[in-house]
């Protein structure tokens, strides 16, 4: 199967409760379909340093930053296909670079195990990432249930919907099921347009109406912001006191 490799485009996030969702989805329906994934279950492992340099610097809004994932469309086994993805931020434009490759194989690749089988542009550049940032480790797992559409004239022009993020810092890999803490407020879910250029007329139309607005949220970031930071500044406050 030939997979997209290279995305350079807008990714605009809005939190929806379920009715406004629903609104959405009314609007939306003349002119979208559902991609070729349609509604499916979606696993990640971000990867940082241990001192969460990465995430740190992302929820600081710099102009530019950058992360490093695998993902998995479905429950993982080792031969199956996943994505190391190496995602940029620059300004407002999102760039992303993606290699398919056996789960096993990405996932020793990126923890320092082996050298990528592939020789491509993108394989050399997640090999400079890693050797800028030193040894990388897997620091997240988020999984979320996605909905994803497309246009019917704008094949670029993209919808998704995130339910259920949960996100978790043990059993960390992509062959396990989905558990976790919740990082979404109780009956909202998550919109990401997805463009190269402007938002459709109809679809600008309903955010209007419905009273929707653009808003930052970063899964990684939230759970680092929710969870992990408060735990870390709870660890070394007992570490004190116990001293």
């Amino acid at each position: 199967m030939a997979y997209q490799t290279v995305f350079e485009r807008y990714e605009l996030k809005y939190l929806l409760t379920r009715e406004q969702k629903e609104k959405v989805m009314q609007a939306m329906e003349p002119h979208i379909e559902p991609d070729e994934y349609g509604r499916t279950v979606i696993r990640n492992i971000y990867f940082d340093t241990d001192t969460y340099r990465l995430v740190r610097r992302s929820i600081e809004k710099p102009a530019y930053k950058e992360k490093l994932r695998i993902r998995s469309y479905s429950r993982a086994t080792p031969t199956s296909t996943v994505f190391v993805e190496l995602k940029k931020k620059y300004q407002k434009t999102v760039y992303k670079r993606r290699l398919p490759l056996p789960e096993e194989e990405a996932m020793e690749w990126v923890l320092g195990g082996r050298r990528c089988g592939e020789d491509t542009q993108i394989a050399r550049e997640v090999d400079y990432f890693l050797k800028y940032y030193g040894f990388l480790r897997p620091a997240a797992f988020l999984s979320y249930e996605r909905e994803a559409f497309y246009g019917k004239e704008q094949p670029e022009f993209r919808v998704t919907f995130d339910d259920t993020i949960l996100f978790r810092q043990e059993d960390l890999t992509l062959e396990s099921e989905v558990y976790g803490t919740p990082l979404l407020p109780e009956g909202y879910v998550l919109m990401e347009i997805k463009c190269s250029g402007a938002i459709p007329l109809w679809m600008t139309h309903v955010l209007s109406e419905q009273h929707i607005y653009k808003t930052s949220f970063s899964k990684y970031g939230t759970a680092y912001q929710k969870v992990i930071y408060p735990n870390l500044r709870k660890h070394a406050k007992e570490a004190v006191n116990y001293a």
